[in-house]
């Protein structure tokens, strides 16, 4: 503890003042270092370093030259105690100042610095208060009044005299300056008389307490006085303190203050304090205190002026007496081998430090074997014939409280642990030592032979997905007793040739250890384990956890390092076969029918219901079929499917990019899905139902289903209007030769409404009586072509309202067949542009036969016996014919000369009269005729 001399001190600028400082309680050198350091009043957390017993380089620049100067040094009066001397004060060294000491002991002990407060004159305070005055008595004389003169005003005093002048600019200026002579003040007490007077805490006290001795001078200003103090013991001087704070011992005090039993303080200028902590014997007796005043003479040196002693003391110190208690138990007085030995040894509460020492008697005469101890430090000591098991963790030492001490043996064995355990507890003060001893017995009986393991489940049939639980209890003398006890859970599949494997197993210390096999099970299996039942439950049972299970017991002997089977006990129980079947399928679907009446050209959305579900999370595949309405024993055509990754599929019959732009499936919710059928047309009538496959998830990896459920059949029907389109519904023959086109007319026959519209399909009837789609144009005019490969030679038109045309062109000997034309009329509801199906009517149907081409069939042609007439004579009469017509033409021309001669006669008198020839009014009437019929063909075009 550093101790620095007691502030604040007021002192005066200009003199030499001494601050001291001393250290205590250390274990390091005897020479102590000190470093000095400053703190300014206006930055009070920066510290200024001044002065250093050991480093040349500690002091600041701002101190650097003061210090080589011998202006600022440091005096060692002893190895702990030294004086800072500032010999010559400034105003700017007012402030706090700290001392502090470098730790020299292995740990720090206490505290190594200290602060005390300097302030170049409290005369400010002094004239605030009216103690000091400057009054002016005449124009030219001045006078200093001071009120109650203290000590510190001892020194020189005199004044300045400053003579001013007034500028013309009406600035001051000083001129001249005189000092008057110094004048001594010196300051003496009215009365030096002093008393001592020594006090102590009590007076009577045991070895090992503390004991205060204070020790206080009276009289006048003894703040500003100086003293010396000592404390006497029987006439001897214990310790010193001088006037500058250093301290000095006698005999071996000085060792005890270093160890810190002994503490000498100065509280104040008037009171100082000495300290003995762990009072001994010895310290009894009577004390006294020994204070001297120490002033200085004029020439600077110090003097003694008055000594005087304090009346004694008497101090009794008593011997300590040890009145703690002892008892002695242990966790179990009949083991189980394996089992831990715990002893307890428990003493009632004492200030002083203990120690311990445990023994082993294995027969009553034996002596006494040493198992371990610990010193009142915490230090331990183990017996040879306990080295080998302490190193393996089976031996433990504790102490627990201040006076609570125990002895646990791990694995404990029936033949070495069976016994009487001594405690032997010492009890330590600084003078002596107490002993107490307690003793206890313990058997240790070994490992029995009775050990049963039962295993049993409630539900040995489990359900796919279930969780299903195995419950061993194991049973025997030896359990009731804290024996540690392993159980290990194996398991055999039903399947293969393997035999029983680990599947989990847990040890006496409650560590899982799981094994190589059956990775399945480790994912999703819970163990728990109590003092004598384990339970094993597993999550979501698969396929793979069916087959037989039991568990294996092990009885061991504990250690806190490992686990020994050394005389451990093994026991398997009875096997258990887990079965684990198909959950039942739970899945309700709606199986009510329903009947759809739509006019034709709108969307259908057709329900599929999910009542119940087997399984909250279970996943649904969604099947559509339709059923056409005849014939009876029609087969349903798949649609589309979508299974439980919710990937579609379209059926055969439903594949071609048409079907799949009208067909689509929706997921409105888990337990409603929908079909939903565009642009609905007559070949979507029939019946509609789904198909729900239900799905679960298995925990080893895989989907399975539950089953399937079929919905009820929703029947769609167009409701046609009684008023149908007339078609031309008389059948007829057309013959065409190979790569010719043929059109094909379907008529519409009667009336015609303004706000009517037609849609027009082309069918072909093909060799099974089923109709083709060729080619259908809707109410829009959009043109969809059901064959792909007639598509490029099909052309459809309509030359008039009402007429509709297909020509089939480059007309190809598969062409033959039926065909026959739908008309549905479709009327604007609402003024508005939807529409809505008013009526449809069928044509008849048109027989087209084609025949080989010429090219192909030469050798038939000749093979004909008329034919080979025809075209021996044909050419003949081609000749002859061709000969008669250009003569009537010639004797025409010669006709037509003669009336153009008659015609330029006539020319001028018919220009006149504004009339045509008669041939070029043939040719005007022909031109009208031939622009009305092309712009009237047009417009059937258009229309």
């Amino acid at each position: 503890m550093v101790s620095v001399q007691k502030g604040p001190l007021y002192r005066s600028r200009g003199y030499h003042i001494t601050i001291w400082c001393n250290v205590s309680g250390y274990r390091g050198s005897l020479q102590q270092n000190f470093e000095w350091s400053f703190y300014k009043p206006s930055a009070p957390e920066i510290p200024l370093q001044i002065s250093s017993t050991s480093d040349k380089s500690f002091p600041y620049a701002v101190y650097a030259q003061r210090v080589k100067s011998g202006e600022i040094y440091i005096e060692r009066l002893r190895g702990d105690s030294v004086l800072l001397h500032l010999t010559d004060l400034k105003d700017k060294d007012a402030g706090e100042y700290e001392c502090h000491t470098p730790n020299t002991d292995g740990s720090y002990l206490g505290t190594y610095s200290a602060k005390m407060h300097l302030s170049g004159s409290s005369y400010h305070q002094r004239f605030s208060s009216g103690d000091v005055r400057l009054d002016k008595t005449g124009s030219k004389e001045y006078t200093l009044s001071i009120v109650s003169i203290q000590p510190s005003d001892k020194g020189e005093i005199y004044c300045e005299g400053v003579e001013w002048i007034q500028d013309p600019d009406e600035t001051w200026k000083d001129i001249a300056r005189k000092k008057t002579n110094r004048t001594s003040l010196n300051v003496r007490s009215l009365d030096k008389s002093f008393f001592v007077n020594i006090s102590v805490t009590e007076r009577s006290l045991l070895e090992g307490e503390s004991l205060q001795i204070t020790c206080c001078v009276e009289g006048q200003n003894t703040q500003h006085r100086w003293f010396q103090v000592a404390w006497h013991h029987h006439g001897m001087v214990v310790a010193s303190l001088d006037q500058y704070g250093a301290l000095t011992f006698q005999n071996d005090n000085e060792e005890r203050y270093r160890m810190g039993n002994l503490l000498v303080k100065k509280d104040s200028n008037s009171k100082y304090i000495l300290r003995i902590s762990q009072l001994e014997l010895k310290d009894k007796g009577t004390y006294s205190c020994e204070v001297s005043e120490i002033e200085k003479t004029p020439t600077g040196s110090l003097t003694t002026t008055e000594q005087k002693f304090s009346s004694g003391i008497n101090l009794n110190v008593t011997p300590r007496e040890s009145h703690m208690q002892l008892s002695v138990s242990v966790n179990n007085e009949k083991a189980m081998e394996g089992s831990a030995l715990v002893f307890y040894c428990n003493g009632t509460i004492t200030d002083q430090s203990l120690s311990v020492t445990w023994w082993h008697i294995q027969k009553e005469r034996d002596p006494p074997l040493f198992i371990a101890s610990m010193d009142q430090d915490g230090k331990l000591k183990i017996g040879p014939c306990y080295l080998e098991r302490s190193a393996s963790g089976e031996l433990r030492l504790e102490k627990l409280g201040s006076s609570i001490f125990t002895l646990t043996i791990y694995n404990s064995s029936a033949t070495k642990d069976t016994g009487l355990y001594r405690c032997e507890v010492t009890e330590w003060s600084k003078v002596k030592s107490w002993k107490h001893t307690q003793e206890i017995s313990t058997k240790v009986e070994p490992l029995g032979l009775d050990l049963k393991a039962v295993l049993s489940t409630r539900i040995p049939n489990v359900k796919l997905d279930d969780d299903f639980e195995l419950f061993c209890q194991v049973s025997g003398n030896d359990i009731t007793n804290p024996v540690p006890v392993s159980i290990t859970w194996q398991f055999k599949p039903k399947s293969g040739m393997v035999g029983y494997q680990q599947v989990v197993k847990v040890t006496a210390g409650g560590t899982i250890e799981w094994g190589l096999a059956h990775l399945q099970l480790q994912q999703k299996a819970k163990i728990t384990k109590y003092s004598s039942l384990s339970r094993l439950l597993i999550h979501s049972a698969t396929w793979q956890d069916s087959g037989m299970y039991r568990c294996e017991v092990d009885l061991w002997k504990s250690s806190a390092r490992h686990s020994a089977v050394e005389g451990a006990a093994v026991v398997f129980s009875n096997p258990v076969e887990i079965k684990v079947t198909k959950p039942e399928s739970k899945l309700d679907i709606n199986i009510n029918s329903k009947c759809l009446e739509i006019s034709g050209n709108e969307d259908i959305t057709i329900d599929c219901k999910i009542i119940s579900l087997t399984k909250r999370n279970s996943l649904l595949g969604i099947t559509w079929y339709f059923l056409p309405l005849s014939p009876e024993d029609a087969i349903p055509l798949m649609i589309l499917r979508t299974n439980y990754s919710n990937i579609l599929e379209y059926g055969e019959a439903f594949s071609s990019p048409n079907q799949k732009s009208r067909f689509h499936s929706k997921k409105v919710s888990s337990l409603l899905y929908q079909l939903l059928i565009l642009s609905a047309d007559h070949d979507v009538q029939g019946k509609y139902y789904c198909e729900a496959d239900e799905w679960m998830w298995s925990m080893d990896g895989s989907w399975y289903s539950l089953g399937k459920r079929e919905s009820g059949k929703s029947t769609v029907s167009f409701k046609l209007s009684e008023n149908k389109p007339h078609i031309e519904r008389t059948n007829h023959s057309i013959t065409i030769t190979e790569n010719e086109d043929v059109t094909l007319k379907c008529i519409l026959q009667s009336t015609i409404q303004p706000t009517s519209r037609f849609s027009v399909s082309w069918f072909k009837v093909s060799e099974h009586f089923n109709s083709e789609t060729l080619v259908e144009i809707k109410s829009n005019g959009i043109i969809q072509y059901g064959n792909v490969t007639m598509a490029r030679r099909l052309q459809p038109h309509c030359p008039s309202v009402g007429n509709f045309h297909l020509t089939l062109q480059n007309v190809e000997m598969v062409d033959a067949g039926l065909f026959y034309c739908q008309v549905e009329e479709w009327q604007i509801a609402n003024s508005s542009t939807s529409q809505v199906q008013h009526a449809s009517s069928q044509s008849g149907y048109s027989h087209l036969v084609v025949l080989p081409s010429a090219s192909t069939n030469s050798s038939q042609i000749c093979s004909s016996r008329w034919l080979y007439h025809f075209i021996l004579f044909f050419p003949l009469v081609l000749f002859l014919t061709l000969t008669t017509v250009f003569l009537t033409l010639y004797l025409r021309r010669k006709h037509v000369q003669k009336g153009e001669m008659a015609l330029e006669q006539n020319k001028t008198s018919g220009e006149e009269l504004g009339v045509l020839p008669p041939t070029l009014l043939d040719q005007v009437a022909s031109k009208s005729i031939v622009e009305e019929e092309s712009s009237s063909l047009k417009s059937n075009e258009m229309g």
